[in-house]
């Protein structure tokens, strides 16, 4: 199948389970069973093919827990994979007999514990520990008694076990994001729950990484301090798989339920355990990965115009990574607070693109100093405003800041970018010819009229640093040119005409009232 098959198949399966279980589970929870399913079947076939090297020969499904080869393998297993699977354990079992099995949630529940449990006391204990907390099996949302738990669960099972590609790593698609970016494009943004707002659709995500990862032939690491579901963070691996990205991804997450995705989403595209470091916790208050820093590509999508602790906690403003700006974001607008963050992670070499809120651009107070202090210091490359209503739930038209610390001129780069993009049913998306297009004027910084334009530093100044890219990129006039002169004289012509007309009714009225009076 090619890629278009595989995704319009893949919606109708999840379609499927979700018309399974409809009326039990709101969709916006659904998506923690769906995506758990497909979790749970990845790691299970992702074990076997580890275990077995890969020999189709042997039957790890059908082996007996206390096979002695099992245990034997089981220490090197955890310490290279990060977890062991016994095979009564295993997704394809389980499934096979998940109609027929009147304990199936709490099975399953025991099932997750015990993958979980078999990293205690590894490397891998902190990046295993509450993986499966979301996909709640004994939870009242999926029935009120445990047949309809069990019964809804197996048709999650059955459906996502039918799911064929050919194999996870086969797949012309990316199953779990594609299958992510259709729950929430089904659910999130029309059930108003939050997460869609700040999901980053893989298309946007591919320009972000792109711009980050843009003429670096390595990195030592690549880090997002609002990494979400870490779909940003593995468009990098997925388009910039030549790089060697030394010491791996990095990323931190406030949401709990996102972390755990997160992880996942590091897991079901092959990143080992050891290659990752997804921390869970507020990034501008209690930020990790101080002593990992810094790093050559930050890519990020942090929440726009979230309210934050700012001025109230007076320590901030010494804080390494806000006190170089002489001023914190304020208290009802971190956007800069993520902006400055990014800023003190990054390398010398590096580059960060971050999604940001375009008022931020163009504001004054606090925002107006920040703002000052990128541009003075050379950090600011590149702004792009993007279309509106790329993103699900919210139809705000963003801008991409891109910062480096190593920019060989002074000039700023303005990027409009409004006008690119395909109609689709819900939403806008880019496409890859609109991605070429971007990344062609960032890589020459040419200026093309009504598109691109660099502009000196001492010109931003003048303009009171205002970053906004309608400021110095001149839209184009779509507008019907007029010509005056010619519409004058068709005007002319017509007021000519009526008149004649006139006169001819005139007549023909005269005519018709001579007639009565002489009758």
């Amino acid at each position: 199948m090619t890629s278009i098959q595989q995704r319009a198949e893949l919606q109708r399966r999840i379609w499927q389970i979700a018309n399974d279980v409809r009326g039990a589970v709101d969709g916006w929870d659904f998506k923690q069973y769906v995506l758990g399913a497909l979790f749970y079947r990845f790691i299970s076939e992702n074990f076997i093919d580890y275990i077995t090297g890969g020999d189709a020969s042997v039957n790890y499904a059908a082996m007996a827990d206390s096979d002695p080869n099992i245990a034997a393998a089981k220490d090197d297993a955890i310490k290279t994979k990060g977890y062991f699977i016994y095979p009564s354990q295993l997704f394809v079992n389980v499934a096979a007999n998940a109609n027929t099995n009147e304990s199936l949630n709490t099975d399953l529940a025991n099932i997750f514990a015990a993958i979980e449990a078999s990293a205690n006391g590894y490397p891998s204990e902190r990046d295993i520990k509450g993986l499966f907390a979301d996909f709640d099996t004994t939870s009242n949302r999926l029935g009120n008694t445990v047949k309809d738990k069990n019964d809804r669960l197996s048709k999650v099972l059955k459906r996502v076990a039918e799911l064929d590609f050919g194999g996870f790593d086969a797949s012309c698609i990316d199953l779990f994001g594609d299958a992510y970016e259709f729950l929430i494009s089904n659910y999130a943004a029309n059930a108003g729950k939050s997460g869609g707002e700040f999901f980053t659709p893989q298309h946007v995500s591919k320009l972000i990484a792109q711009l980050a990862m843009h003429k670096q032939t390595s990195v030592n690491k690549i880090y997002d301090p609002a990494c979400g579901s870490g779909s940003l963070l593995l468009q990098a691996k997925k388009h910039f798989d030549q790089h060697l990205i030394e010491d791996g991804f990095f990323g931190q997450e406030i949401n709990h339920t996102t972390y755990n995705l997160a992880r996942m989403n590091m897991f079901l595209h092959n990143v080992n355990y050891d290659k990752f470091n997804i921390q869970l916790g507020n990034t501008l208050i209690e930020p990790h990965f101080g002593d990992d820093k810094p790093f050559d590509a930050i890519v990020s999508n942090p929440p726009y115009s979230v309210k934050w602790i700012g001025s109230d906690d007076p320590t901030l403003i010494n804080d390494d990574r806000f006190a170089p700006a002489g001023v914190l974001a304020p208290k009802s607008k971190a956007d800069f607070a993520f902006v400055l963050h990014a800023l003190s992670y990054l390398s010398s070499k590096g580059r960060a693109a971050i999604v940001c809120f375009p008022g931020i651009f163009y504001r004054g107070g606090a925002e107006a100093k920040i703002r000052q202090y990128l541009v003075d210091n050379n950090y600011v490359e590149t702004v792009i405003s993007l279309a509106p209503n790329l993103f699900y739930g919210t139809t705000i038209a963003v801008n991409i800041l891109v910062l480096a610390k190593n920019k060989k001129d002074t000039t700023t780069q303005f990027i409009d970018a409004s006008g690119l993009f395909k109609k689709e049913t819900n939403n806008n998306t880019l496409l890859d010819s609109h991605i070429e297009q971007i990344m062609a004027v960032f890589d020459s910084k040419e200026s093309v009229e009504h598109f691109a334009k660099s502009v000196p530093l001492e010109q931003v100044a003048a303009n009171g640093y205002n970053l906004s890219v309608s400021s110095y990129v001149e839209a184009k006039d779509n507008r019907e040119v007029v010509d005056i002169a010619q519409l004058n004289a068709e005007l002319k012509t017509t007021v000519a005409r009526i008149d004649q007309l006139r006169s001819e009714i005139d007549a023909i009225v005269a005519e018709i009232e001579g007639e009565e009076a002489d009758a």
